[in-house]
């Protein structure tokens, strides 16, 4: 016995025709991301609040805040997410200026402190990175607790 509804001439659509669209005719719009900075420019000044500790480069162990604190001081006022990011920004490179300077007294106790002030750029470089794809991407970036000291609150 041979079963009409399979015959290979013959396949059965997956679907009913009516007539009518398959499908919504208007896609809804995708939902905006909660708790993320949408301001284009916010988030640059943002990113450039965790960058700026970079000009120590130009200005030796000083540059570590005053490059974030002049970025701060200067957009503060225009956008909450840069006076948020600010904050953040100067109050770890505050914290990586004192483990600097706690390294270099260690220095004259013995050798352990340069492995301190080692440790303390390399993870300045790193988070000072990684918070500035962060505020980039319009994300409220806070340091980890045991590597910050929240001076400015």
């Amino acid at each position: 016995m041979v079963n009409a509804d399979k015959t290979p001439e013959s396949p059965r659509p997956p679907y009913v025709e009516t007539g009518h669209p398959a499908g919504p005719t208007t896609v809804p719009p995708p939902p905006e991301p909660q708790n993320r900075e949408m301001d284009h420019e916010a988030r640059m000044w943002g990113m450039f609040c965790h960058l700026a500790a970079l000009v120590v480069l130009i200005l030796p162990v000083l540059g570590l805040v005053v490059g974030p604190l002049l970025v701060w001081l200067s957009q503060r006022y225009r956008f909450a997410f840069v006076d948020e990011q600010g904050k953040e920004a100067v109050n770890f490179q505050i914290t990586i200026l004192l483990y600097l300077a706690a390294g270099a007294l260690l220095t004259r106790l013995g050798g352990i402190g340069y492995a301190v002030m080692v440790i303390a750029l390399a993870l300045s470089l790193f988070f000072m990175a990684f918070a500035a794809v962060k505020a980039h991407h319009g994300h409220h970036y806070r340091y980890p607790f045991p590597l910050i000291i929240r001076f400015i609150k």
